[in-house]
């Protein structure tokens, strides 16, 4: 059992395996009380004026409780994670990297603008993490860019995975979870979605083009796609035809 956790784990591909690692390590050192949350947690006035910066990363990293909402997260994160790298952005880490930039940089937006509008101000002030946010955000991308796999809630009922994000929307409802968590996260997925899939469609423009300072971070396999060899697609010449 060990030694499959151990394969599994190392198969992962590097932004996934390192992203689950950093979460699953925080979490539980703040559970062990190793780590205080206090040191975590997004605030913009630490930030700014005591240059606090790391809460900018590390508010994406905890995700509270290791309960069973903490196990839901990590199935997300581990699965959906794991599929935008290996299968959308096979082959280009650096972009899939920027896509979490991208995400983590808008949700962070939402969240101090948010705080500065009245009636709201309240409501945003209240999410200091965005790990759920960012994992829901992924979830998101992924059913843009597969929406036709068929799927199924607990064996209660089939959907495709275009709907996917509605769903575990109205499971947090049912289940008394907050949905501006989820909300923040579709519509960083949905900002990432239009940016890099609809608009360059439209405009020829593409407004995301990974800058090249990430790509040199990232050493990129090319993939490959075989051919079949004396494939041809147009008629011999006619000298071949008559050729012994």
């Amino acid at each position: 059992m060990a030694q499959a956790i151990e394969e599994w784990y190392k198969q992962m591909p590097v932004i996934t395996r390192s992203y689950l690692t950093a979460a699953v390590v925080i979490t539980i050192g703040c559970s062990l009380e190793i780590i205080s949350p206090y040191n975590l947690y997004l605030n913009p006035k630490l930030v700014v004026k005591h240059y606090q910066f790391w809460r900018l990363v590390t508010n994406f990293l905890y995700f509270r409780k290791m309960d069973l909402d903490f196990m839901f997260h990590m199935f997300f994160l581990a699965r959906y994670c794991k599929l935008l790298e290996e299968n959308t952005f096979r082959g280009r880490t650096a972009d899939f990297f920027y896509m979490l930039l991208f995400g983590a940089s808008v949700l962070t937006g939402i969240v101090l603008i948010g705080g500065m509008i009245p009636y709201l101000s309240a409501s945003f002030a209240r999410i200091i993490f965005l790990s759920n946010s960012l994992t829901f955000m992924m979830v998101y991308v992924w059913s843009k860019q597969n929406p036709f796999i068929h799927m199924s809630f607990l064996g209660l009922f089939t959907f495709t995975a275009a709907y996917l994000p509605w769903v575990l929307l109205g499971f947090s409802v049912l289940v008394g979870a907050s949905a501006w968590v989820d909300l923040l996260g579709m519509i960083a997925g949905h900002a990432y979605y239009f940016l890099e899939d609809v608009y360059p469609r439209m405009t020829g423009r593409r407004p995301l083009k990974t800058p090249s300072l990430i790509k040199a971070l990232f050493a990129d396999e090319d993939v490959v796609v075989a051919q079949p060899a004396n494939v041809r697609f147009a008629p011999p010449p006619v000298e071949e035809l008559h050729r012994d």
